[in-house]
């Protein structure tokens, strides 16, 4: 009987092709794109690598700036043994084996391995430990690439045997140059497809990709395998870009590096009195889905640290958001963290108040703890009061201007300033205040 399906009989399987951002890797120093700083003729790291002479190196920087291509292209050159580990998939086990093998191989042969560790901040203490002291023998020359800041995420003494190159996020142009380089090349890219791709296709792809080549690469093979074909020709216009693409994932990880600059950004924009950058690195956080009682904290924490009584009106205003937020969410909090952003931005500045905590604290902490005197101690009882307790004590609402000449500080510290106002906002005010109830309390003592 013959069969309802008879396109059922076995094929040979089709083998799928590699995607195109594996295709256009770079296998040469000629075709990376970026990091001249680095890799450009004649600069250290390219020279030990062309000289075989390379030592243990962590590469640190964003996802797609060439870190893998990097550690491939070292693995063609030098002629030391290659070996590659995943910090996702390699247990301890794998590692003291390739260890093993490499201290086995550098006594019989004298031949180094280099062991390249993609994510190396994935890997545990225990993992990385197990490196040492192949690393130190000599044995190894170890290669971690990373997207996390080495100094947190990398062994100290690893860290201390290994030279950290920092790779930047490639810019649009080169970005783009890389998209163009794969529509026209023929062997690894699309250059034998049927397809044309507008300039402003591209550069919207470079755009969105925020610097990294792999995303950009992945999202032109996406756009022309979903664009339709005309007469025999895919067609790839700015809108069907826009149309394949999601709203883009901004680069910020909550749990990493990038948080702690990009709030770092904020509090120094609105330090600064800039409200258009305070209001954009506080949209990057907000967009990126930081937690917005997050930023209300530091708002708070900005209004007294860095406005302070220039402007009381500042802390209310941030505790006001917090607030805000708390109550309706997101995302219709985001206006109110916005609000406050631009306020702090724009008040006056004084940081009198975080100095004179500090100096106060340092003072606390310096000596034994003073006794409180006497005569601002309260006396409850008999006995307290026969210990002089509250004895001399003057109020302040019986003395003329509410001032009285009295010191509040313990004896050791008498005399001692920690609350120095600025020339600035309400300060000014507090200042001229501060002056006037010194030389009240001045003249009364003589």
């Amino acid at each position: 009987m013959d069969s309802l399906f008879p396109d059922d009989e076995p094929r040979p399987a089709k083998k799928a092709p590699s995607p195109l951002a594996e295709r256009m890797r770079p296998r040469t120093f000629d075709e990376f794109v970026g990091q001249e700083e680095l890799l450009a003729p004649g600069k250290p790291l390219r020279e030990a690598i062309e000289r075989d002479l390379l030592q243990s190196i962590i590469l640190w920087g964003p996802p797609g700036t060439g870190k893998t291509t990097l550690a491939r292209i070292i693995a063609d050159t030098t002629k030391a043994r290659f070996v590659s580990f995943s910090a996702v998939l390699a247990g301890i086990k794998e590692i003291r084996d390739v260890m093993a093998e490499a201290e086995r191989l550098r006594r019989s042969t004298g031949r180094r391995t280099i062991v390249f560790i993609d994510e190396i901040h994935r890997f545990n203490k225990a993992q990385q430990d197990a490196f040492l002291p192949r690393v130190e023998a000599g044995d190894i020359v170890l290669i971690g690439a990373t997207t996390e800041n080495p100094s947190f995420e990398v062994n100290a003494a690893l860290l201390s045997r290994s030279k950290v190159f920092v790779l930047r996020g490639l810019t649009a142009e080169e970005v783009g140059g890389i998209l163009t380089r794969a529509l026209h090349d023929r062997e690894h890219g699309l250059g034998d497809e049927p397809v044309t791709v507008e300039d402003a296709a591209i550069a919207a792809i470079a755009m969105y990709a925020n610097g990294d080549a792999r995303s950009a690469l992945n999202l032109l093979e996406l756009s022309v395998a979903a664009a339709p074909a005309s007469e025999g020709r895919r067609r790839v216009d700015k809108a069907r870009v826009e149309q394949t693409m999601q709203r883009r994932a901004l680069l910020y990880d909550k749990a990493g590096e990038e948080h702690y600059n990009v709030i770092s950004a904020l509090h120094k924009s609105m330090r600064n009195s800039d409200p258009d950058a305070s209001v954009y690195w506080l949209a990057r956080m907000v967009e990126a889905g930081e937690d917005p009682l997050y930023i209300a904290r530091r708002l708070v924490r900005f209004a007294s640290e860095d406005i302070g009584n220039a402007d009381p009106q500042a802390l209310t205003v941030a505790v006001a958001a917090k607030d805000a937020v708390h109550f309706i969410g997101m995302p219709e909090g985001n206006t109110a963290l916005a609000q406050a952003a631009l306020y702090l931005a724009t008040a006056p500045k004084s940081n009198a108040v975080y100095e004179a905590y500090n100096r106060a604290a340092a003072d606390a902490h310096a000596d034994v703890a003073q006794p409180v005197p006497l005569h601002l101690r309260n006396a409850p009882t008999k006995l307290m009061k026969d210990l002089a307790y509250g004895a001399g004590y003057k109020y302040a609402h019986d003395e003329e201007d509410a001032v009285a000449d009295m010191s509040c500080l313990p004896p050791a510290l008498a005399g001692r300033t920690y609350y120095e106002p600025k020339e600035r906002g309400f300060e000014k005010e507090i200042k001229r205040r501060l002056d006037g109830w010194a030389e009240i309390k001045k003249k009364r003592r003589y």
